[in-house]
């Protein structure tokens, strides 16, 4: 395909889903099926047009995956609700780092015995597609800053957190197979890779994120005619963090989406707006109808009028930008995949991550939580791979994974992520409906 046959694909792609918004809202496909669908058509598995390779491309597909993963944790972070606390927190947290482990140390077993992987690429692989997506999860995400629903918080809140808690075990993998330095009895790992850069990455999103709204907080406050170009701040936020990130060796995934969740937090407080928002009931499973009555109530008094948060501004914009890139990128795994792709093996390993390795995960680490049953079954279900599991895999190919096993883990990664476009997909909207109505019956 020539770049004007891309430029018009990719444009007509654009205009078809703006035409279509709200009709596709309303039946059980997301947008994501329909650019994997035309990109299959277009690709091997159709009329041949074009076929991506993304182990020839794979610094291309890093960059691209990495950005996009980056746009989406910001939106993510920027939709956590205030005030933080460890009650409301619990169980993302128990999603994000117990039930991740739990789940690569299941896709780990599985690659090593039943795969025949070595080791470090049973490792790596598990690491890939543990981590759940905030990109192509949007259908089961939180919707806007005061969604009150616990289901879509717990998934985003996960899917925001988990993508910088894989990083250590792609670490892992890569130093079994040679290729990171893992130190004696692996303790380098687990004093650089798990500890300070998880807890670097942290603090650095979050020290980023009050200062951003510190300093735009004094800005209007001094200046009171001045204006501030929102969208421009949210991005410089993004790249800061992340960059500092990247210069300290720590995860700026991690950074990234503790930075935005840091601006809300901060905007709030500094607009006296925390109160209000405090009233909302912070407990881990509270009833949502106490919830919603006080969000609508802080709806009701409102926001004074000359304020305009980052956080909120910005997030419009980045959500375009986190759509282009959903496009494009699926587009691309479509047309990546050939007919003999689906062979059983990789789709046995789909299944296996599906409806086992999810699954047993979940419901174990969140034993003995608060969660309510029909919660736990529906988060495990809702595991979205997707363009998450496609950088940490270009991240490894470009730090010099042997072509055999690259070839292996992209064939198994690609129809992963396909397979998980394709299922939860089309159970996202009908799932959660059929939720809620089973809440509103016996609630």
């Amino acid at each position: 395909m020539t770049t004007a046959t891309w430029f018009i694909l990719v444009g007509s792609l654009l205009l078809a889903v703006g035409f279509t918004a709200s009709y596709i809202n309303t039946i059980p496909v997301t947008s994501a099926i329909v650019y994997l669908v035309i990109g299959a058509v277009i690709g091997p598995m159709g009329f041949g047009l074009f076929h991506f390779n993304p182990l020839e491309e794979s610094a291309l597909m890093e960059l691209l995956t990495e950005i996009a993963v980056l746009i989406s944790l910001y939106c993510a972070g920027a939709k956590m609700p205030v005030p933080v606390n460890f009650a409301r927190w619990r169980t993302p947290l128990r999603l994000a780092v117990v039930s991740m482990a739990l789940t690569v140390g299941l896709v780990t077993l599985f690659g090593y015995y039943w795969l025949s992987l070595p080791l470090g690429a049973a490792v790596l692989l598990g690491a890939v597609v543990a981590p759940t997506d905030p990109v192509l999860a949007t259908e089961v995400q939180t919707r806007h800053a005061n969604d009150p629903d616990r289901l879509r918080f717990a998934l985003t809140s996960e899917a925001g957190m988990n993508d910088g808690s894989a990083f250590p075990f792609v670490m892992l993998g890569l130093g079994l197979l040679g290729l990171h330095d893992l130190g004696d009895n692996g303790w380098r790992w687990l004093a650089v890779d798990v500890i300070w850069a998880s807890g670097a990455g942290i603090g650095i999103g979050i020290m980023a994120g009050c200062c951003v709204g510190w300093v735009v907080h004094m800005t209007r406050k001094t200046f009171t005619h001045s204006e501030l170009l929102e969208n421009f701040l949210g991005l410089g936020l993004l790249a800061f963090a992340y960059g500092l990130s990247l210069l300290v060796d720590a995860w700026g995934f991690l950074a990234v989406f503790s930075a935005a969740v840091a601006l809300r937090h901060t905007e709030l407080k500094h607009a006296g707006l925390m109160q209000n928002y405090a009233s909302v009931t912070s407990g881990e499973f509270a009833e949502e109808s106490e919830n919603e009555t006080a969000e609508k109530e802080i709806a009701e008094k409102g926001e004074p009028p000359a304020i305009v948060h980052i956080h909120q501004s910005s997030l419009v914009f980045n959500e375009h930008l986190e759509k282009l890139a959903e496009i494009v990128l699926v587009l691309l795994i479509g047309g990546s995949l050939f007919w003999d792709s689906w062979s059983w093996r990789a789709v046995g390993f789909a299944a296996f991550l599906f409806f086992i390795a999810r699954p047993v995960s979940v419901h174990l680490g969140l034993l003995g939580s608060k969660a309510p049953m029909d919660l736990r079954n529906m988060a495990s279900w809702f595991g979205v791979r997707g363009i998450g599991s496609l950088y940490y895999l270009m991240y490894a190919i470009q730090h010099g994974l042997p072509k055999n096993v690259a070839l292996e883990l992209m064939h198994l990664t690609l129809v992963v992520v396909a397979l998980s476009i394709m299922v939860h997909g089309v159970s996202a909207k009908p799932a959660i409906a059929r939720f809620w109505r089973s809440r509103n019956h016996y609630g």
